[in-house]
């Protein structure tokens, strides 16, 4: 009988210390540990890229033709990779060292009936170059925010012997056709990627790469415009890119470069949706 007792109460001494361990140990897991319902909080969908606020600015015209380079973003040939002549050169207030670029507009021409077309037409453009500040108080000049249009498309909104018009201009999505774009160059010591062709908020304000076997998440350093760089070495390697927009959202092109991709070469990847709203049940 004595013995039973001995063995019940060791045993719950047992029980106790081990019941006292789990009580100790459970605070710490619940701050560790999140619950999947937890982590998936931090990938919900952000909303799309809505239009911002009218703002006041003015707009003049080059003498665009079709063939006219992206300058200071970086794109090669803005007619080729889809911009047509619908692009403007913005002014150093607006360009943000080159991380506005990409970002489209709707423009108005305002408060000059001789100059305005009738009906006050919108013009929609993508922000492609830099309209450089001069030493003599020029209309791209800080703190001024201003538009040089390719002429053909100016003519939309005002007459051609106006040369320079009153406007109102806010920020839009931009709709895209096919998938984000990504051109590398360089060699194997010094990458550049340029993105265009980018949907939603339009510009790029981070980058990513990751390759299928060595190469980790590499955080890609802006080089100028919309070009970005790495020393990683990226030769051998099947790309993934991770590019994220002014508006917080991400968009990530699993594997679009092969592992035999060379330099020169661009690769299609996932463009920024426009999400329609789901309709209220009724």
């Amino acid at each position: 009988m004595t013995f039973c007792l001995n063995t019940m109460a060791s045993l719950l001494k047992a029980l106790s210390g081990t019941l006292l361990l789990i009580a100790l140990v459970m605070p710490y897991c619940d701050a560790h540990v999140q619950p999947r319902h937890a982590i998936r909080k931090h990938h919900k969908h952000r909303p799309n890229f809505k239009p911002g606020h009218w703002k006041q600015a003015h707009a003049t015209f080059y003498e665009g033709h079709t063939g006219t380079f992206g300058g200071a973003c970086g794109y090669e040939d803005v007619a080729k990779e889809g911009y047509g002549l619908n692009t403007a050169a913005i002014s150093t207030a607006m360009f943000n060292n080159g991380q506005t670029c990409g970002a489209c507009y709707e423009i108005k021409c305002v408060n000059s009936p001789q100059w305005c077309k009738p009906g006050q037409p919108s013009l929609h453009v993508t922000a492609t170059n830099l309209c450089p500040a001069s030493s003599s108080g020029g209309w791209c000049d800080p703190p001024r925010e201003h538009f040089d249009i390719a002429h053909p498309v100016f003519s939309h909104i005002a007459e051609y012997k106006a040369g320079i018009v009153p406007v109102q201009y806010r920020r839009v999505p931009c709709k895209k056709q096919g998938g984000i774009r990504f051109t590398i160059t360089g060699n194997p010591y010094f990458n550049l990627v340029l993105v265009w062709n980018v949907g939603g908020s339009g510009d790029v304000v981070g980058m990513q790469v990751k390759g299928h076997d060595k190469l980790k998440w590499t955080t890609m350093k802006r080089n100028w415009g919309q070009k970005w760089e790495t020393n990683a070495m990226l030769v051998g390697e099947s790309l993934t890119f991770r590019v994220r927009g002014s508006d917080g959202r991400y968009s990530t092109s699993w594997h679009i470069a092969p592992k035999n991709w060379q330099f020169g070469q661009t690769f299609e990847g996932k463009n920024f949706k426009q999400r329609s709203r789901s309709k209220p049940r009724r």
